[in-house]
């Protein structure tokens, strides 16, 4: 019995060695050579819609690192007038992927502007002024991009908060907000 015991180790060795010289390494993560992207995002961290650019500044290993910028006009109606002011979307993320699908988290900034309704105190008359906003929102998605370019698609969980930035009522939390990206890379 005590030599099986010692002779258990040495056959485990020895099966381990040998199944070692038929396995494969796995494969190393493309390179990204499309590193640029113009694409339209519906919802997200953009609030409502934007055309944005995005650029990966850094790759090592399956990890990308992404930058990006966009914008949007967004629709505003206060006493019967309606104006269209600017948005301007910004976001940081990480995606972690070996080739075309991947992980993506990431935190975004939103600035934009608003027209929010003014009472005169002794009149009471309501007039409206534009006041700059921001908001942050999270990003946690699905991306689609090949390391050569073309087609881009990505989806994600996007909650939002929105800062009493410029005169802003409080801070307002919108956990359920989602987005979807379609464009290109090259």
């Amino acid at each position: 019995m005590n030599i099986q015991f010692k002779t258990f180790p040495i056959g485990f060795f020895l099966v381990f060695l040998t199944l070692s010289q038929f396995t494969f390494a796995q494969t190393e993560p493309e390179t990204f050579t499309a590193k640029n992207a113009i694409y339209l995002e519906l919802g997200g961290s953009s609030g409502r819609y934007a055309v944005n650019y995005s650029k990966i500044f850094h790759q090592k290993g399956k990890l990308k690192l992404n930058a990006s910028a966009g914008f949007t006009m967004w629709h505003h109606r206060i006493n019967s007038k309606t104006t269209w002011l600017p948005a301007i979307p910004l976001e940081f993320s990480g995606f972690w992927g070996k080739s075309n699908h991947h992980l993506e988290v990431g935190l975004g900034l939103f600035t934009y502007l608003e027209r929010v309704p003014v009472i005169k105190s002794g009149s009471f008359e309501v007039t409206d002024k534009v006041g700059f906003s921001a908001g942050m929102s999270t990003r946690l998605g699905y991306r689609y991009q090949k390391p050569e370019g073309g087609f881009f698609f990505r989806i994600a969980y996007t909650p939002l908060i929105n800062t009493p930035i410029g005169g802003g009522d409080g801070w307002y939390f919108f956990p359920y907000w989602a987005g979807i990206s379609f464009g290109k890379s090259f």
